[in-house]
């Protein structure tokens, strides 16, 4: 079964940064779309980051572009996040995503809290 694992996450002052990471329990093909998906309290899920296969095409949410970086390493089958000039907006749990085939599979989240 495919399961994901984020670790990273903790409290940072505004301006600081954080680094996320996205541990897949299965190979991570060139193929698979990966994203990052996060959800302040008392809102909806927002989508932050996408990775995609063509020409290592990327997706950000404007509200991040310019400070946020994903990125993959397939060998090792990780996702990660680098979160640089958090602000307070920033606070969120963060979900690691991936699709497989027909199959979306989520991870449990992680918190950044930043303050």
């Amino acid at each position: 079964h495919v399961q994901l694992v984020e670790s990273g996450g903790g409290s940072v002052q505004s301006g600081g940064s954080l680094t996320l990471s996205c541990a897949i329990s299965v190979k991570l093909e060139t193929d698979n779309c990966v994203g990052w998906f996060r959800q302040g309290p008392g809102t909806e899920r927002e989508r932050v980051a996408n990775h995609y296969t063509i020409g290592s095409r990327t997706f950000y949410h404007n509200s991040v572009k310019g400070r946020f970086t994903i990125s993959r390493d397939n060998a090792k089958n990780m996702v990660y996040l680098q979160m640089n000039s958090l602000k307070t907006e920033d606070t969120a749990v963060y979900y690691c995503a991936t699709q497989m085939g027909p199959h979306n599979y989520w991870g449990q989240g992680t918190q950044v809290t930043v303050s």
